[in-house]
């Protein structure tokens, strides 16, 4: 569809200005995010001695946060809605920052159950909402590359996690406090401070911005306005909860569930996968834990620009599952330091496939009805998130290794990478999920 009613001029410098103040502020937000629901991974062995959480106990506390985080998703995104982004990604932020920071005081497996429950309950919201934000701020064309941008966040916080993550567990003994409580504190600390500082640069409504200029705001609004009026014009069926019995939204479940599999499992066990290597401690457990991250990092960029050159993501997407998938594989058979490499490029692909996967559902739905979508989609989507660490602690308290679990993640992304393909891209005139034939006239 070509759009006319904007200055090229004025649109081009809203984008540019969304991706210098924006996008920017959201990926630091998603590595605060990152780093306190994932730090755990590196205080679990201090975990077990000190508090007698063992690998079940931690996989289950690991895995309850997803709970919460689904239960609360859907609520949360609507509260989002009604008070704006600004207030409400504050509120999120500072509210886990200080669930986070109280992980300090940890000093019984069920308190630790406790806390992991409310960091979930707390974050709820946090991921649809700015991606919710980026259909509002942005057109389709750049959606891609910003979501590409604010994901890249989570392998940002995984690769720094480590080399931070270290030092902070040698300040052990430091005013009498353990090392795996100064992680903790400090992290949580720190989310609650950026959100603080969040509240002063977010605006909920392009209107609101004053950052831009008139000639800005109108030409992005016009252009988001026209994308929106060629998918449909009214709620479907008068409501748009009916969305929750689409086919097609549940396929979109199952593929980020699969991806959410792989991720979640990496993010709290690779710490230990890396601890099999010979000649380890803190340090360089930490360092060589950065290294698939930071791979991914490079991979999740130049995917997202591929994506939005193409338009259609299902072919990328594809070959970021099917590169997880034998990734996975291969660190499963490899000895401890080829399996490091080999989860590299397993890294490569789960995270690339995130971006990829976001902007097609992004295309797929209504306008109307994509806000409380992306909840679903993320929240269902996230009990990976449960299933994962879970899975792994139960296998590794079984039998003493992992290597069956990382078999369950190459065949999750395979079979996700065959369910891609039962996507349809939407042709011109045809209904997009949340809207009828009529409609989409």
């Amino acid at each position: 569809m070509t759009f006319t009613s904007e200055r090229p001029d004025a649109l081009a410098g809203a984008i540019g200005k969304i991706f210098r103040r924006v996008v920017p502020l959201f990926v630091v937000m998603l590595v605060c995010n990152q780093l306190n629901r994932s730090n755990i991974g590196y205080a679990e062995t201090y975990l077990e001695a000190d508090v007698g959480i063992g690998a079940t106990a931690y996989g289950f506390g690991a895995g309850l946060f997803f709970v919460a985080y689904a239960l609360f998703e859907l609520p949360s995104n609507v509260m989002m809605e009604k008070f704006g982004a600004r207030v409400w990604l504050t509120r999120i932020m500072v509210s886990w920052g200080l669930v986070s920071a109280a992980m300090a005081f940890v000093n019984s497996p069920e308190m630790f159950y406790v806390l992991r429950f409310l960091l979930g309950a707390a974050e709820a919201g946090f991921f649809p909402a700015v991606i919710f934000y980026f259909t509002r701020w942005l057109p389709d064309s750049h959606r891609g590359r910003a979501t590409a941008l604010f994901v890249a966040g989570s392998s940002i916080a995984a690769a720094i996690s480590g080399p931070l993550s270290g030092p902070l567990l040698s300040m052990h003994g430091f005013l009498g406090v353990r090392g795996w409580q100064w992680l903790f504190g400090l992290e949580g600390a720190l989310s609650v401070v950026v959100g603080v500082v969040a509240y002063f640069f977010l605006d909920s409504r392009i209107r609101d911005a004053k950052w831009l200029t008139d000639d800005e705001k109108t030409a992005l609004i016009s252009r988001i306005d026209e994308e929106d009026a060629s998918k449909t014009t009214e709620a479907p069926g008068g409501s748009r909860w009916r969305l929750l019995l689409d086919g097609k939204l549940l396929l979109f479940c199952w593929i980020y569930f699969a991806i959410q599999l792989s991720i979640y499992a990496n993010t709290f066990w690779l710490p230990s996968i890396v601890r099999r290597i010979e000649g380890t401690d803190d340090i360089t457990v930490g360092l060589l834990s950065s290294l698939p991250w930071i791979c991914a990092v490079v991979a999740m960029y130049v995917s997202g620009r591929a994506g939005d050159r193409a338009g259609d993501r299902r072919p990328l997407l594809v070959i970021a599952l099917v590169t997880a998938a034998v990734g996975t594989w291969l660190a499963a058979v490899a000895s401890p330091l080829p399996a490091l490499a080999f989860l590299c490029v397993a890294a490569m692909g789960f995270k690339s496939a995130s971006p990829l996967f976001w902007s097609i559902p992004q295309r797929s739905l209504s306008p109307l009805v994509v806000a409380p979508a992306i909840a679903v989609i993320n929240s269902l989507g996230n009990l990976g998130g449960f299933v994962a660490p879970f899975g792994f602690g139960f296998i590794k308290e079984q039998t003493g290794e992992v290597t069956y679990g990382l078999y369950a993640l190459a065949l999750a992304s395979l079979l996700a990478a065959a369910s891609v393909l039962l996507i349809r891209q939407r042709r011109a005139g045809t209904p997009v999920v949340g809207e009828t034939a009529d409609q989409a006239r």
